[in-house]
């Protein structure tokens, strides 16, 4: 579900926001901007944050008002994390007051976009 009701939301080309994923915000506090080539998985919550290009948001995440996700970042299922929390670019970050727990490798990088890229590539299937 994509609200725009009290802010302004922005998604990207290419991204992908799978079943059951509220991205919201909070009037007058924060806007929510998800970059291109992003997945978003099942029932993850962005709620006012800035998720830049290529991360990969997994299910269950809560991602809180004025968080930005670095890009090509990596967001375990049911990570938590709060409000105005910097998570750099390509970097693992799980817990339920999410921590950066390791550096990512290269392949690991590319999993947000190629996530992206297989359902929109899906989509085009569907549509033919």
């Amino acid at each position: 579900m994509l609200r725009g009701d009290a802010a302004s939301s922005r998604v990207g080309a290419r991204t992908n926001i799978q079943d059951n994923a509220t991205i919201h915000m909070t009037g007058g506090v924060s806007d929510a901007l998800i970059e291109e080539d992003v997945t978003v998985g099942h029932n993850a919550i962005i709620h006012g944050a800035t998720v830049r290009r290529g991360a990969l948001i997994g299910m269950g995440s809560v991602i809180l008002d004025n968080a930005e996700i670095g890009e090509g970042a990596i967001i375990a299922a049911g990570a938590v994390v709060p409000p105005r929390m910097k998570v750099p670019p390509r970097v693992l970050l799980r817990g339920t007051s999410g921590k950066v727990v390791r550096e990512l490798t290269e392949a690991e990088t590319r999993e947000g976009a190629q996530g992206a890229i297989i359902y929109q590539q899906l989509a085009l299937g569907h549509r033919t």
